[in-house]
């Protein structure tokens, strides 16, 4: 199951979902959500996030509160939130508040 956790600024993905063993989509569209994401804000303003994937967990710290990064994380959320309730079975997500 792949795991995505929001914490205050740190969001960490982490996990397969193990929808298939030849060709996995449901791994292929969260990489594709984030990498799209991750690439946008560092484009936008280098400063934004700290990124770091070690093989095994991406880590994304948000370090900018303004309009242009909170849409591109707001919009990688929601787009993995739509996906966690097409494939509920191998996305989970949890979100703390504010």
């Amino acid at each position: 199951m792949i795991n995505i956790k929001k914490n205050k600024n740190v969001i960490t993905i982490s996990g397969h979902a193990n929808y298939s063993n030849k060709e996995d989509i449901v791994c292929a569209s969260v990489s594709s959500i984030m990498y799209t994401s991750v690439n946008a804000l560092l484009r936008f303003d280098r400063d934004s996030i700290d990124y770091l994937d070690d093989g095994n967990v991406v880590t994304i710290k948000v370090n900018k509160d303004d309009d242009i990064t909170n849409t591109l994380i707001i919009n990688m959320l929601s787009l993995m939130n739509e996906l966690a309730l097409k494939y509920k079975k191998h996305i989970n997500i949890e979100m703390e508040e504010e």
